[in-house]
């Protein structure tokens, strides 16, 4: 079948995005392609976010300023740091509300099966950031797998004899869920990780 070169670029170009198939590449192009002023608007954004967009060269989330907002708010607890995987984790936690210490992203998590080594990761620089200043509790917010659950481990082992508190946020059934629905391991973090009402 013939596809107009530009056109099948732009497909294959969508296709690389996450979550983003054949069939959806493909609607989306003729969408855009369809609304000029859409793709304008969608080529002056991204060029935007490509040149005013970086990394915190102190917390490593996605920012316009460096360092970014949240490492240079006097307001926070800087006594506490959450670490993350990704920059994205900082942005939902934040929506929360709740949280209003600071940030350490380190940019994935160990994982010897896809060739990321804890030298590939931000962990080093945790641990100088503790040194300089005088984090007193370190937030493991990772994710509940194999490779979260190791590089919480590495990073504890790299921490030890330091002055400070590891913490790790809870696991167990997220709220509206049928207890049937879940699997084993999930509730005994659960009932380990129970609390007095």
């Amino acid at each position: 079948m013939w596809v107009p070169l530009s056109l099948r670029k732009l497909i294959e170009t969508l296709k690389k995005l996450p979550g983003i198939g054949e069939r959806s590449a493909e609607r989306i192009a003729f969408h855009l392609l369809k609304r000029p002023d859409e793709l304008e608007s969608l080529i002056n954004v991204l060029e935007d976010a490509k040149e005013s967009l970086t990394f915190c060269s102190i917390c490593h989330v996605i920012t316009d300023a460096d360092p970014c907002p949240i490492c240079t708010d006097p307001t926070r607890d800087s006594d506490v740091v959450c670490v993350v995987e990704r920059p994205q984790d900082v942005f939902l936690i934040e929506k929360s509300g709740f949280y209003h210490g600071k940030y350490h992203v380190l940019g994935g998590v160990i994982s010897p099966l896809h060739g990321v080594s804890p030298d590939d990761l931000y962990i080093d620089d945790l641990v100088e950031r503790i040194k300089k200043e005088g984090i007193k509790e370190v937030i493991l917010a990772l994710s509940p797998t194999i490779e979260g659950d190791t590089t919480s481990i590495y990073i504890k082992e790299k921490l030890k004899g330091m002055d400070v508190k590891i913490t790790r946020i809870a696991r167990g059934l997220p709220t509206g869920i049928d207890l049937s629905f879940s699997d084993a391991l999930t509730l005994k973090e659960a009932i380990q990780g129970r609390r007095e009402l």
